[in-house]
């Protein structure tokens, strides 16, 4: 288990051990984060990077990674424990033919450990062998107020009430990210007990950067031209922008169709690992996409002068 980073520039480093370039305002809300025991909140579209985050923590710093992936409808069985009423069941009816227990108890019995089912939630303020366990609250907009209402609990004390057991509280509080792709807002009440961070699609030197680390084997002249698409593109009125995610799968994907430079044909062969809706590639693909090439192409061959 390695050690929290003590600065800004130790995050940095330690996120670009787990391949992740971050810019220094991340770097800083996730130190601040980390050192001040608070979640780090992060808004912004779907791929850039947010989810990411998590994962590099836990693998950088040895901990358990606990995901809770939210879902319209996300209750507290499912996010946080609920009992094994089939087991409970079994208990009773092996207690009553023995006949050698009284009722309170089989009722204490019943309300112990070995009969809950912990979900994340629970999962993270339990004791973890090698320290304090990454807790990653996924697509938090996409639940419902009520459940959001009901972290406010584990985020304020990091404890939770159990009725039939009482209150369970962590020694050592997780690493809490919690992620929004913003398709609703979340309340303020929640947002308070969070440092926040919005992540933004990178400019062209940082995504090139990115395309490096997590594409090596594709033609830095192919990857010029990939960023330089995807910049262009995000300029544009799309009903989904290609977020980071999909500029790196991209980048695999020509690689795999062994493409030493981009052409209009082979843009839209692959459209569809780029963009997501058939609306957008329609617009993009034939003569929007020659033009955006022909621009790129020729952006690049001026830097080259």
């Amino acid at each position: 288990m390695a050690e929290l980073p003590q600065s800004v520039d130790e995050t940095l480093a330690l996120l670009s051990s787990g391949d992740y370039l971050a810019n220094r305002s991340l770097a800083t809300a996730l130190y601040l984060s980390l050192s001040l025991n608070r979640p780090l909140f992060m808004e912004g579209d779907a791929g850039v990077g947010k989810t990411e985050i998590a994962n590099v923590l836990s693998k950088t710093l040895g901990r358990d990674l606990v995901r809770l992936q939210c879902y319209e409808g996300l209750d507290v069985t499912s996010a946080v424990y609920e009992w094994n009423y089939p087991r409970q069941m079994m208990e009773i009816r092996l207690a009553e033919a023995s006949g050698d227990r009284d009722r309170d108890s089989i009722e204490s019995d019943l309300f112990s450990d070995r009969f809950m089912i912990k979900r994340p939630l629970l999962q993270a303020l339990e004791p973890h062998a090698n320290g304090a366990p990454v807790l990653l609250i996924d697509e938090l907009d996409r639940t419902d107020e009520p459940f959001e209402a009901y972290l406010l609990e584990v985020l304020s004390d990091y404890q939770i009430t159990i009725p039939e057991t009482g209150t369970i509280k962590a020694e050592t509080p997780p690493l809490v990210i919690i992620t929004s792709n913003r398709t609703r807002e979340i309340h303020d009440a929640l947002k308070r007990r969070c440092f926040y961070h919005w992540v933004g699609y990178p400019n062209a030197e940082r995504e090139m950067a990115i395309l490096k680390v997590k594409a090596p084997s594709a033609p830095e002249g192919l990857s010029a031209e990939i960023v330089g698409f995807v910049q262009q593109l995000r300029t544009m009125d799309l009903f989904k922008l290609p977020g980071v995610a999909e500029t790196i799968d991209w980048a695999h994907a020509l690689t795999q169709l062994d493409c030493l430079s981009l052409d209009p044909e082979t843009i839209n062969d692959t459209l569809g690992t780029l963009l997501k809706y058939q609306d957008d590639i329609q617009r993009i693909e034939g003569s929007e996409a020659n033009r955006i090439l022909n621009e790129v192409k020729a952006e690049l061959a001026t830097a080259r002068v």
